[in-house]
């Protein structure tokens, strides 16, 4: 028969396993996660300020670079940047990026830096807006 001082003991040294075993259970199911430099790690911004979107009504009409506009293509409309130039057009908000094509001029409207495509815009998630705060950053010029 166990005397109360020798039940005490057992159950102590019985806890302290436990927690040992718990402990190196938590601490085996704890990971480094190694951080990804984000998309835009690195790169300067080349502007900053709203973006629009453009669709319907102006598919399959032609670009002031001579080819049709195919608002399911990553294409956009900046007012200076040359024809063909590449750039990553991040959410402010959200931090969602998407590389597009420049290929149009515009946007023609006040306090506007950028006219992204139907589905650039879909990619960024901003079609219930109509707009969204972004910044740009150019990839490449050709």
């Amino acid at each position: 028969m166990m005397t109360a001082t020798r039940r005490s003991r057992t159950w102590i040294r019985l806890s302290r396993a436990a927690s040992a075993v718990l402990v190196a259970a938590y601490l085996s199911s704890c990971q480094t996660v190694e951080k990804r430099p984000g998309p835009t790690q690195g790169l300067t911004v080349h502007s900053q300020g709203m973006a629009s979107y453009y669709g319907k009504r102006f598919h399959g009409r032609k670009t002031a670079s001579g080819e049709k506009f195919d608002m399911h293509q990553l294409t956009a409309a900046h007012p200076s940047l040359p024809f063909g130039s590449v750039v990553l057009v991040q959410s402010v908000e959200s931090g969602r990026t998407v590389k597009v094509r420049i290929n149009d001029r515009g946007p023609f409207i006040k306090n506007r830096i950028i006219d992204l495509s139907y589905q650039a815009a879909k990619v960024l998630g901003f079609i219930h807006q109509g707009m969204e705060k972004v910044k740009i950053f150019v990839l490449q010029q050709p």
